[in-house]
């Protein structure tokens, strides 16, 4: 059974206005804790586009979408969130006036006073690659996540894909597995040169196999593989033993398990107000490109001050007998002492 942890509120998703929520409640003395499905912070920004240019953050005329996320990070340091990464949450249940219990597909259990939804449109899901009955062996033997690596240690791995993930796990795994196989359907990858130029040469040393080719059939039994068939370009057939595959397809955008926690959903969003942008359940606040309202934008500043005031209203459930007295960074010296720049 794992201990239950108990903080002020829980931030499902941490991209850009997840992060900025982390920010606004500090000011408070409101403590929490993130979790995102992905296995890093910073969202879309950090996972779809962390290269990609944006112009319309107020103050900075150009940022990438990693260089946001590293410094909003930088902002949030003297609160010293605590992250759940490559976690999914799974329910949300409202247990009192101001408590909720939060579970994630791990297991853990939090409670806390107020649940922020910063979800974006949803969660980021891997994508299930086109092979007959994989399903069967899923979270068994098929994993689209690494979350211990002890895990695959002296296992027959298999590895597919071509960009960054799959080549980063390739060279991680590789020193502890009995024996890696990569497998990508052309002989270019997306991943960064130096990765490959390091997969290459443990190819070329004969510390791992790299085929060229797609996976189409799975060999085992009750969710346990033994063995995957990988269809070459010119057609050929081969049979690569193996106790686990890790598919790296990439991610897909959906609305995951949101919509059975009994909030308000039009069209695949939260309704929220404009005045704490909380749902129809009290203490459950949803942010960013998840929640709409008359004149929404969905854009990250829109989404900056949706946090802003979303921090005000749950002070008065974390801090029920507590009289919110409204400060500026710029004057308030206790602010400032909390920021480190006093």
């Amino acid at each position: 059974m794992n201990e239950t942890i108990k903080t002020d509120v829980v931030i499902i998703g941490a991209g850009p206005v997840g992060l900025f929520a982390v920010f606004e409640l500090g000011l408070l003395d409101i403590k929490a804790h993130l979790v995102d499905i992905l296995d890093k912070v910073g969202g879309q920004c950090a996972e779809l586009y962390p290269e990609k240019p944006i112009y319309d953050i107020p103050g900075i005329p150009y940022i990438t979408g990693q260089g946001l996320t590293q410094a909003l990070m930088e902002q949030i340091k003297p609160f010293k969130p605590t992250f759940h990464l490559g976690e999914m949450v799974t329910t949300v249940e409202k247990t009192g006036e101001a408590a909720f219990r939060v579970g994630t597909d791990t297991g853990k259990i939090f409670e806390c006073k107020a649940v922020v939804i910063a979800a974006g449109g949803g969660s980021f899901q891997p994508k299930r690659p086109p092979i007959d009955g994989i399903e069967a062996y899923e979270e068994k033997s098929v994993f689209y996540a690494v979350r211990k690596m002890e895990h695959f240690r002296d296992k027959r791995l298999l590895v597919v894909g071509g960009g960054d993930s799959a080549l980063d796990w390739t060279l991680n795994l590789q020193p502890i597995a009995r024996r890696l196989t990569l497998v990508h359907r052309r002989n270019e990858f997306r991943g960064a040169p130096d990765s490959v130029n390091k997969m290459r040469a443990l190819v070329a040393a004969g510390g791992m196999d790299l085929k060229i080719g797609q996976v189409t059939a799975l060999e085992g039994s009750n969710g346990m593989l033994a063995a995957a068939t990988v269809k070459g370009n010119d057609g050929s057939l081969s049979r690569v033993e193996c106790d686990a595959m890790l598919p790296f397809f990439g991610l897909t955008m959906r609305l995951g398990p949101v919509a059975q926690w009994g909030v308000k959903m039009e069209n695949e969003l939260i309704p929220v107000d404009t005045a704490a942008f909380e749902s129809n359940i009290p203490g459950l606040f949803a942010i960013g490109d998840i929640n709409t309202y008359p004149g929404k934008l969905k854009l990250i500043l829109s989404g900056f001050h949706e946090a802003a005031l979303m921090a005000q209203k749950a002070y008065r459930y974390v801090y029920p007998d507590k009289k919110l007295v409204f400060q500026y960074t710029t004057s308030s010296t206790s602010l400032q002492k909390k920021l480190g720049v006093a």
